[in-house]
């Protein structure tokens, strides 16, 4: 199986990633991994960290030649931000007598980890909480997702996403999305494919910065050339689709998810739901082909060989320029709530991020299913699979 954890703090040292089931043998260098760090970073309404960051990874383990060894694979992000809060993050315990730390944060904000945290975990200062909640820590999730990626690419599967929402302004969809998506999503400053609605959502950013506000919006990611029968059936914890919302709920400031039609297949009748099927030459479909997607390439918790689609909403960032109400920790006084530098909105990056929780979710269903200790090994059982596939099914015959 594919799995992976990540540890470092926003304003630590470094964020810190270990990434196990990788098969060996799969080409891998740091720019597999940078580009994907590089487009997290990028977005109309980013905050000024992004500007003192500049995302980098330092492959620590599992990687030799530039190929996988098969062993975790550490992977780390220093944070350049960490000269300007040594005195506050240093793990060293401060000297008796001396001075509470700095920057403090005893104003909890509405919408964040802050007040729930200190509850639970018995602390005082809100910092203790909010600087391993912080969103920061996405970018070591998408460096795990970017070697996912590249494992998947080879077997054919590409992962694209595009902003579909954002401030409440609704952008126009094409019938056929462009291929590679990325490509096409990446020239908008919001990563939108309509124009009009692209020119919308800079204006209402900047109107929201204005006003001290943030917004939220809806990203859609999306994977192509995922072969038939990942995932099960058979028990609750296997259904890919249950696998896939939990990855995306587990994002900060998430709050939906939706695969295929979604919340409007509740809307139609049957007729107008379900995916007809007739035979094809679709062996990534198993020699079958669907009329339509709507069940967004999973049923029954496996995939269906046609496109995985996953639309993910993202509330609006709880650090607001012009603070809610709240209650000083200290004191119990009516206060405002703390305010930090803080991004406008964080969706175009949701992106991205979306698209690494996507590859490690298929990555490991991929795994699951295929094995092999090398990458050679589980290309060689993905074609039997294929070929298998192929033979299974009577097709209508070419004779007259």
């Amino acid at each position: 199986m594919i799995r992976f954890t990540t540890a470092g703090e926003s304003h630590g040292k470094a964020l810190v990633a270990i990434l196990e089931g990788i098969p060996a043998g799969l080409p891998l260098i740091a720019d597999d991994i940078d580009c994907d760090l590089a487009r997290r970073m990028q977005g109309h309404g980013r905050g000024a960290r992004m500007k003192i960051e500049s995302d980098r990874v330092e492959i620590l383990s599992g990687v030799r030649a530039g190929e996988t060894l098969g062993s975790p694979i550490t992977l780390q992000i220093r944070n350049r931000d960490w000269e300007n809060w040594a005195d506050v993050m240093a793990p060293e315990p401060d000297p008796a007598g001396s001075p509470a730390r700095r920057r403090r944060v005893q104003r909890p904000r509405p919408g964040h980890a802050d007040l729930v945290g200190v509850l639970k975990y018995g602390r005082s200062d809100a910092r203790d909480i909010l600087e391993r909640a912080s969103a920061r820590e996405t970018a070591a999730r998408v460096a795990c997702g970017a070697v996912c990626r590249t494992l998947l690419a080879q077997t054919g599967v590409e992962i694209g996403s595009h902003v579909v929402e954002l401030g409440g302004i609704v952008a126009s969809v094409p019938d056929t999305l462009p291929q590679p998506l990325n490509a096409a999503a990446d020239a908008s400053p919001v990563r939108c494919l309509d124009a009009d609605a692209t020119a919308e959502m800079v204006a209402a950013i900047d109107a929201a910065q204005r006003a001290g506000d943030t917004l939220g919006g809806v990203v859609e990611v999306v994977a192509r050339g995922v072969i038939v029968g990942l995932g099960s059936h058979v028990s609750w914890d296997r259904k890919l689709d249950g696998r896939i919302a939990q990855a995306m709920l587990s994002i900060p400031a998430v709050k939906g998810v939706a695969i295929g039609l979604g919340f409007e297949a509740a809307r139609r009748p049957g007729s107008a739901v379900h995916d007809p099927i007739t035979t094809g030459d679709a062996t990534m479909m198993g020699g079958f082909t669907r009329g339509a997607n709507n069940a967004g390439g999973l049923e029954g918790g496996m995939t269906t060989g046609a496109p995985v689609v996953v639309r993910v909403a993202k509330k609006p960032i709880s650090t607001l320029m012009r603070p809610l109400d709240t209650v000083d920790l200290g004191s119990g006084s009516p206060a405002k709530a703390q305010s930090e530098r803080s991004d406008v909105t964080a969706v175009p990056a949701l992106g991205v991020i979306t698209e690494a929780m996507l590859a490690l979710m298929l990555a490991d269903v991929m795994v699951e299913k295929f094995g092999g200790d090398s990458l050679g090994e589980m290309l060689a059982a993905i074609e039997r699979y294929r070929r298998e596939l192929e033979r299974r099914f009577p097709r209508p015959s070419d004779d007259p």
